[in-house]
């Protein structure tokens, strides 16, 4: 006994300080007694490593092995490679691959390092390595195929894909399941849908893996029956779906906004006690979202134990679908309370909210958020989306700074900046903004003109207008549409010229939508032209005779004349039509948040005070002499 503690302590002494994290082995006493149990060690040392992550017990152990001449052996060789694979060392991994006195390789050590390739992301090396292994000789295994399968995927080559199948039938595996889900995932990638239903259907062993493959190729290709007969078909061979199954159906009926059959798939997700995944959860939320049922998102929202990013997005995100502006900002504002930081995902659900809701200082903050974190510095969209929001909040001069500090610049950059300025009657800088773009290598398109043509609307430039739309097509190449007509008839209403305008939608060359015809009757209550507004009105009720707007307007032009014996004739249609009027509402933004306004609602906790507020505002406007506008 006191021997072995003697030789013990000098071991502890002579070797590598790595092998006090070894000590507590029960074979470390004999390690040098029995050399092969001393490279059992570092090989399942090795391993342990590989599972951490810990690169730097796993070099300490690869000087032991060189050291000790170990590495000879295969398996050392392929544990190497699996932890520097592990570690995202490739340039380690192939260094001892490509070692000097390896000549030999067997197919072991080719696997691993086309394994840790294709798991670090270079298709390319995993392909050029499967490459040398077959000009050597060495017989690629049922292991091999799935990576280099796999490989030919992400460097979207059918062609070799299809070359490896055929030498699959060759060596007998093109029925081993490992290979064969490899073959279903590449062909669905590749949308080859006949192929992998060939393999999904020729394989005698499918896993529930496989069977969601296919499912989830044909939602990829928005084949949405033949996933949901997939989907059926598993039921009928005993397949119990999982997860991964639930995700990929619900994907369809949040698509599909089919609400019955994503609620019965919500029933069997209770049933097999999916719902606590975060996924699942997740999934749902989305399919009710886009079914446009809020409550019952919200609802599984609130009962999640466990939220990721990805849950407070599908909020978000949900909000902005179904146009709940307001809704948007109070998920945000919960966000931030449970201090759940924002991504760049996040970024781009709230930014169109403030956009739409002018929520100039919520937004700032968001942008300086993103400033602060490095979110999208060189991305083309994010900064376009943080643009719009100034321009749609007003204040160019913010929005002008994020143009002129942005590296690369396409299109619809220049058209949130013309429309910017247009929508706030800046016509001569939405001009100069679009001489700027025809001076690019960029070229301007429809949305340019309809930004160019509403500037001159709001800008009173008639002229300018009917040149532009004159030169569209002959000069530019882009012919015009019924959006651009359409402001043009604004622009010529909004000046007075009301009988041109009326000649324009006769003789336009585009059937007039309701839209024209509204701008065209908006024009005439502006001017007070009532025989052109009826002739107008009537058109647009023709078209459109559900949309409240129509009605109204009509309404307005004959109260301002006088007519009061029309207005109730045409409330009286509107009733007759079951034509409801969509209630007024406003909003203004606090420190506190944005606060929204229904007409008749009494809900605000401070609605008193702020109605207390007004009648005195008004009182003193009265006696300033103000008289309302009823």
């Amino acid at each position: 006994m006191n021997g072995r503690r003697t030789i013990f302590r000098v071991l502890l002494h002579k070797r590598p300080r790595f092998f006090l994290y070894f000590s507590t082995s029960p074979t470390f006493d004999s390690l040098h007694s029995q050399p092969y149990y001393d490279l059992t060690i570092c090989i399942s040392s090795l391993q342990a490593c590989a599972l951490r992550r810990n690169l730097f017990k796993g070099k300490e152990i690869h000087s032991y092995i060189l050291k000790n001449g170990f590495l000879h052996s295969p398996l050392s060789v392929t544990s190497l490679i699996n932890m520097y694979s592990k570690c995202s060392l490739m340039n380690y991994a192939l260094k001892v691959f490509n070692y000097p006195t390896l000549d030999d390789k067997n197919v072991y050590a080719y696997n691993a390092i086309i394994s840790g390739f294709i798991a670090n992301g270079f298709a390319h090396d995993t392909f050029e390595v499967y490459t040398q292994m077959r000009c050597v000789g060495v017989l690629p295994d049922k292991f091999t195929f799935p990576c280099v399968i796999r490989s030919c995927g992400d460097a979207m080559d059918a062609f070799e894909v299809k070359k490896i199948h055929g030498l699959l039938f060759k060596l007998g595996l093109e029925l081993d399941v490992f290979v064969g889900s490899a073959l279903v995932n590449t062909y669905l990638k590749f949308g080859l849908m006949v192929e992998a239903q060939e393999v999904f259907d020729e394989l005698t062993i499918r896993d529930v893996v496989l069977w969601n493959s296919m499912v989830n190729g044909y939602v990829q290709i928005a084949r949405f029956d033949e996933a949901l007969e997939v989907f059926m078909l598993m039921f009928l061979n005993g397949v119990i779906p999982n997860r991964y199954t639930v995700t990929g159906v619900l994907s369809i009926f949040a698509m599909t906004g089919d609400f019955d059959n994503g609620r019965a798939i919500h029933g069997f997700v209770i049933k097999m006690g999916y719902d606590s995944v975060v996924a699942v959860a997740n999934a749902l939320i989305d399919m009710y979202g886009k079914c446009r049922c809020l409550i019952d998102a919200f609802n599984i929202f609130e009962a999640m134990d466990e939220k990721d990013i990805f849950s407070w997005n599908s909020m978000l995100s949900i909000h902005e679908y179904c146009g709940d502006h307001c809704g948007t900002l109070r998920v945000f504002s919960m966000m931030l309370g449970e201090l759940v930081k924002p991504d760049l995902v996040t970024i781009t659900n709230v930014l169109p909210a403030f956009s739409r809701l002018a929520a100039l200082v919520h937004g700032r903050e968001v942008h300086g958020h993103m400033i602060i974190n490095g979110f999208g510095k060189d991305d083309c969209l994010v900064n376009n989306a943080v643009m719009d929001m100034y321009a749609k909040c007003g204040d160019m001069r913010y929005a002008h700074l994020v143009f002129d500090n942005m590296r690369v610049k396409d299109v619809a950059s220049w058209n949130i900046m013309i429309m910017g300025y247009g929508m706030h009657g800046c016509g001569n800088e939405a001009l100069e903004f679009f001489s700027r773009l025809c001076q690019t290598q960029l070229a301007p398109d429809e949305i340019t003109f309809v930004g160019l043509l509403s500037a001159c609307s709001h800008a009173g430039m008639v002229k300018k207008g009917r040149e532009i739309l004159a030169e569209m097509e002959s000069k530019y190449g882009v012919s015009p549409t019924i959006e651009h007509y359409t402001c043009v008839i604004d622009m010529l209403g909004r000046a007075g010229q009301l009988q041109e305008a009326y000649d324009l939608v006769l003789t336009m060359p585009i059937e007039a939508n309701p839209i024209g015809w509204r701008a065209l009757l908006a024009a005439c209550h502006l001017h007070k032209n009532t025989d052109l507004a009826k002739i107008a009105a009537m058109k647009v009720i023709e078209i459109d005779p559900g949309h409240s707007g129509n009605y109204v307007l009509m309404s307005n032009v004959y109260g301002v004349a006088g007519r009061y014996e029309q207005v109730s004739e045409v409330r009286h249609s509107m009733r007759q039509e079951n034509v409801k009027k969509t209630p007024g509402y406003s909003w203004i933004e606090l420190t506190d948040g944005v606060h929204f306004f229904v007409t008749g609602d009494r809900n605000h906790p401070n609605t008193d005070f702020i109605r207390d507020g007004l009648n005195s505002l008004t009182a003193l406007l009265r006696e300033h002499g103000y008289v309302p506008s009823i």
